[in-house]
């Protein structure tokens, strides 16, 4: 369902972030970012021959991470296409600082240390999020792939086999919340009940 409409307001800035998921034949895992940034119109600019056009990209900017199984990064390649300053382009190198972390609790942080601050590029810091997020759903998915395929093909609960396994997502949002209904009943013995007057502090 879309959001409720919206009139009287004008167009002012689009940012679109795309990030994928990749196996490899190599046993690693590449995990891509991109993100865009355009506005409904033209403005000067030093960098870019004096002008940006509608629609053109103010930031195009992409980061590749090279993952294992244990989601540690093995290798790093980030690009900057398009940016409102040339001098932009010359900070690529310092997602290498990135190899060797691992993306797991604490990840934002160490992230951003690692991509410098005024020393690095913001945009392509941000990106390190939905990518870490998307490394996990990418390898999550996988994992459940290959579980489905180990349950004997007379068995029809593929689906039933994978609720009955550990889920390391419980707590993570409302409705993985260990007291959510939707974990007692796919994952019961990760359940947990709120006391009876439903203050869990008490």
């Amino acid at each position: 369902m879309p959001l409720s409409p919206a009139t009287d307001r004008k167009l002012a800035h689009t940012r679109v972030v795309t990030c994928t998921g990749y196996r490899r034949n190599d046993g690693l895992w590449d995990i891509e970012g991109r993100i865009v940034d355009t506005k409904p119109y033209g403005f000067p600019n030093r960098d870019r021959g004096g002008r940006i056009e509608a629609e053109e990209a103010l930031h195009d900017m992409s980061i590749r991470l090279t993952v294992n199984n244990s989601l540690e990064v093995k290798a790093v390649e980030a690009i900057i296409d398009a940016s409102p300053y040339n001098y932009c382009k010359s900070v690529t190198d310092i997602a290498n600082n990135l190899v060797g972390l691992s993306i797991a609790p604490g990840w934002a942080a160490r992230s951003k240390i690692a991509m410098g601050k005024n020393r690095g590029c913001t945009h392509l810091t941000e990106l390190l999020g939905p990518i870490a997020t998307t490394a996990i759903q990418t390898l999550t998915s996988e994992r459940m792939k290959k579980q489905h395929s180990d349950v004997d093909n007379r068995n029809n609960n593929h689906l039933d086999d994978r609720w009955d396994r550990k889920s390391p997502f419980i707590d993570s949002c409302y409705s993985l919340a260990a007291d959510s209904p939707v974990v007692e009943i796919h994952w019961p013995d990760q359940y947990q009940s709120l006391p009876v007057d439903g203050n869990s502090d008490s």
